[in-house]
């Protein structure tokens, strides 16, 4: 960089001011929008540059009455910062960003004034885009050096498989995934190919009919900067717009609703479809439409501790499964933003004490299987070795003196349970296999599946009931598919670890008692019990039986069950085409009816059901 770092201090002057009627004469009038709201990306607003993981120059630099104003750009980050060189003392550089396409703009963003003796100065980096808020923006560098200048927007077109402008004639395929609508005689259709590019049609009009794509970011909520575009009047009795892409993975937004709009000749009155996502291959759809709720800077699906451990497992299940690193971002970022303390109330009820420890040991063990996943995933011995810490936390609680053994399910001693028994399972035989040489987990593993096949918690139609009573006997509680499925995968993973059949016979037993009974399947599909009538599912429910399916899916792998299989596809086809909405949302009622709660929470759960039932 052409400018010294010891420049920081004056960089901040003029952050949010905004633009008066002078500095805003050039490169041509607009409306200005509000003073400038801190976003955070990855980064919050006023980063020093010097903290930059790269730097691209996307756009042309400007020559500014002799003076090198350049915009500067970090995609790694997703952050811009601009400068001004060969300049002279009063010379100054700002950023401006706009949220709706460069039709109005945040103006005067970390405002910098070249100081007497220097030559140059630059800005502090802001947030190109805005996914955490579902808002794409578009930035460019401007400086004032005896007249006012910008740079061109930088990124003004979305770019995925391509760009935003492209031929209908090179889509890959023709899908409409809402209803036509009609208008004066005419129908208008949305189209979406298998790269996610969508486009309009208008049919059976007249010359003068109008159609083009509206496209948001924030599921159809508003959509500025994606009006109207390629908008087309007929010369016949039929047009088409060119495409759009609904992906913009440099700006990580994922699944853009469009719809498609039309207007007749004679009439003002316009008509316009339904707002859709792309959805042809199922599980991607479900994974798009889950990332929209994923908090980016903060590192998880707000609002939930334990859920958000096993939606990431879910993410990782999908993209391990299907070969999609889209979204791999995602598992380096949780674990940095989430491996520290937190007080209580800002990721749960309780506190976060490090390492993903709380007093709830299956919270903690939750997060000890989403880093047994990333490890397998990445390779990254990171995870492996947080896994082991927090196994190592969760057997501190495996007490032979009450039950003959079992992990309880909290701090104060209070449960023991089928959640954290089958937890602790899965995890010490899955550290075994992940660790050359061990004997400490595989002993742990043998102890543990001894007991839990012991323990009574399998009732006598080989459904896992919830724990035990305080006088260690089955307490008859729900079965829940949640602690059906952590059963069978702990039991397919000690199998896997000691080679044992009685094991592998357990999980089989487990299995079909789920899939053949009428306690946790009805009409072919698996059915939570508040899932039934006019119930509903509290936060904890709504993620059960995706991991059900996780590890039922574990099972058919390694017993090639044929059964099992078609047991996994009915799944998936049900929610596809019984529980999903245009926008890919995927509900608790994976065989559809009401109530039928829609969240990130089912929807990590519909994602697991379309990952394992699904060939695409």
């Amino acid at each position: 960089m052409s400018v010294q770092l010891a420049l920081v201090a004056a960089l901040a002057a003029g952050i949010v001011t905004v633009p008066t009627e002078s500095t805003r004469a050039a490169p041509a009038p607009a409306p200005v929008a509000e003073p400038a709201a801190t976003v955070c990306f990855l980064h919050c607003d006023t980063l020093d540059p010097s903290r930059a993981g790269q730097e691209t120059f996307p756009v042309p630099e400007k020559d500014l009455n002799g003076r090198r104003l350049v915009l500067h750009v970090s995609d790694v980050d997703g952050m811009a910062w601009g400068s001004i060189d060969d300049g002279r003392p009063g010379d100054s550089v700002w950023l401006d960003r706009s949220w709706d396409g460069g039709a109005t703009w945040e103006g005067l963003l970390g405002r910098a004034t070249i100081p007497d003796t220097w030559t140059g100065t630059r800005t502090l980096m802001y947030n190109i885009s805005d996914p955490r808020g579902h808002r794409r923006g578009v930035i460019r560098a401007c400086g004032d050096a005896q007249g006012v200048g910008c740079t061109e927007w930088v990124y003004p077109e979305v770019c995925d498989t391509r760009c935003d402008g492209a031929d209908p004639g090179l889509a890959d395929g023709d899908t409409q995934p809402v209803p036509p609508t009609t208008l004066f005689g005419r129908t208008i259709r949305l189209h979406l190919d298998r790269d996610g590019m969508a486009w309009g049609s208008i049919e059976s009009g007249a010359p003068g009919d109008e159609i083009w794509l509206d496209r948001s970011w924030n599921a159809g909520a508003s959509w500025p900067g994606g009006s109207s575009l390629g908008r087309t009047a007929a010369t016949g009795t039929s047009a088409s717009t060119t495409m759009f892409a609904t992906h913009d993975p440099r700006a990580r937004h994922y699944g853009g609703a469009v719809r498609a709009c039309g207007r007749a000749a004679p009439y003002q009155q316009g008509s316009c479809t339904p707002w859709a996502r792309p959805a042809t291959d199922r599980a991607a759809a479900a994974a798009d439409a889950l990332l929209y709720d994923y908090d980016p800077y903060d590192g998880w699906w707000r609002s939930s501790w334990w859920n958000s451990a096993a939606t990431l497992t879910a993410l990782i299940a999908y993209a391990a499964h299907t070969g999609d690193r889209s979204h791999d971002w995602v598992i380096a970022r949780t674990f940095e933003r989430n491996r520290g303390t937190f007080p209580a109330g800002e990721r749960g009820t309780d506190p976060i004490e490090g390492d993903f420890r709380s007093r709830a040991i299956d919270d903690a063990a939750w997060w000890g299987l989403a880093w047994i996943a990333a490890y397998d995933h990445t390779g990254e011995a990171r995870y492996l070795d947080m896994a082991g810490r927090i196994a190592t936390y969760v057997h501190g609680y495996w007490d032979p003196s009450t039950c003959g053994g079992g992990v309880w399910w909290n701090r104060e001693r209070t449960y023991k349970n089928a959640v954290t028994n089958g937890q602790y399972l899965r995890l010490t035989a899955a550290l075994h296999l992940r660790t050359p040489g061990d004997t400490v987990w595989l002993t742990r593993a043998r102890n543990a599946a001894d007991w839990y096949l012991a323990s009574g918690m399998i009732n006598a139609a080989g459904l896992v009931n919830d724990g035990l009573t305080g006088d260690c006997r089955n307490n008859g509680q729900t079965v829940w598919t949640y602690n059906q499925g952590l059963a069978i995968g702990g039991l397919v993973e000690v199998w896997r670890a000691t080679g044992d059949a009685r094991h592998l016979d357990v999980a089989r037993r487990l299995a079909d008692a789920a899939i053949t009974g009428d306690v946790l399947t009805r009409g072919g599909v698996l059915t939570e019990s508040c899932d039934v009538g006019t119930a509903r599912c509290d936060d904890n429910q709504k993620q059960f039986k995706g991991i059900f399916v996780r590890y039922l899916a574990d099972l058919a792998d390694v017993t090639g069950s044929p059964a099992y299989r078609r047991y996994l596809r009915a799944q998936a086809d049900s929610v596809w085409t019984r529980d999903r909405d245009a926008l890919n949302r995927v509900g608790q009622r994976w065989a559809g009816g009401d109530p039928n709660q829609v969240d990130w929470r089912t929807q990590a759960s519909g994602l697991e059901a379309l990952t394992f039932g699904s060939t695409g």
